[in-house]
């Protein structure tokens, strides 16, 4: 996500996205992935500069290369650890990602 893209669009609600075995940013080895605490909490102080009311309502994860029962658990277990809808939209389906926004 660009900050263009954040500021401009001044979003009510973001979905964060999030690939767990990726190890690095992409093209840039040295700098690891940062936790999804870390994001949430960057994404929010960058959409709240254009819209102090935006939150994080959902998690997408991208579990291409986790098996199906790994994937269950890896959701499960970010979904409690930081209290929101979380789910591989192409594995589970984006349902709850789309209540998750219809509810704000």
């Amino acid at each position: 996500m660009t900050l263009a893209l954040i500021h401009g669009g001044a979003p009510d609600a973001l979905v964060l996205c999030h690939e767990p075995t990726r190890p690095h940013l992409r093209g840039l080895p040295d700098h690891p992935v940062p936790s999804l605490e870390a994001l949430r909490d960057l994404s929010l102080t960058m959409a709240r500069v254009a819209n102090p009311q935006s939150e994080v309502v959902g998690i997408s994860v991208n579990t291409q290369h986790l098996s199906d029962d790994e994937a269950k658990s890896y959701c499960a277990e970010v979904e409690a650890r930081m209290g929101l809808p979380t789910v591989d939209p192409f594995r589970h389906g984006a349902g709850r990602l789309v209540d998750a926004l219809s509810g704000i």
